[in-house]
């Protein structure tokens, strides 16, 4: 059974970091395309970075320059370091995966991210 299990939201000031952890099992970790989305109160689940299995990473431009995506192949994790926090950064926040080789999707369960003074 596939699993992802996200960590390390909270409450933080603007200006303020968190990191946020998912970690991945049941899959060939390598073969997964990877990325974080986040779902505001009263809006839409939108995508905020992704980083390929070869390591490409893209970003939504709300968060560029601010957050970074990575990921360790030999852990099964993938991480989302989120700096200089905005209140609009509020939300859910959940981790996704896609097997390359069958496109089959992942989520996780979310983890909620407050910025908030």
């Amino acid at each position: 059974q596939v699993q992802l299990v996200e960590s390390g939201g909270g409450s933080v000031q603007p200006g303020g970091s968190l990191r946020l952890s998912c970690a991945v099992s049941g899959i060939i970790f390598s073969f997964c395309d990877m990325a974080w989305y986040r779902q505001a109160p009263g809006k839409q689940r939108e995508s905020v970075a992704t980083i390929t299995s070869s390591g490409m990473k893209d970003y939504a431009d709300s968060v560029k320059g601010r957050f970074t995506i990575s990921r360790d192949n030999e852990k099964n994790m993938v991480y989302l370091q989120m700096n200089s926090l905005k209140p609009e950064d509020t939300g859910d926040y959940f981790c996704y995966g896609k097997y390359i080789w069958n496109s089959h999707q992942y989520w996780g369960q979310g983890t909620q991210v407050t910025v908030s003074s």
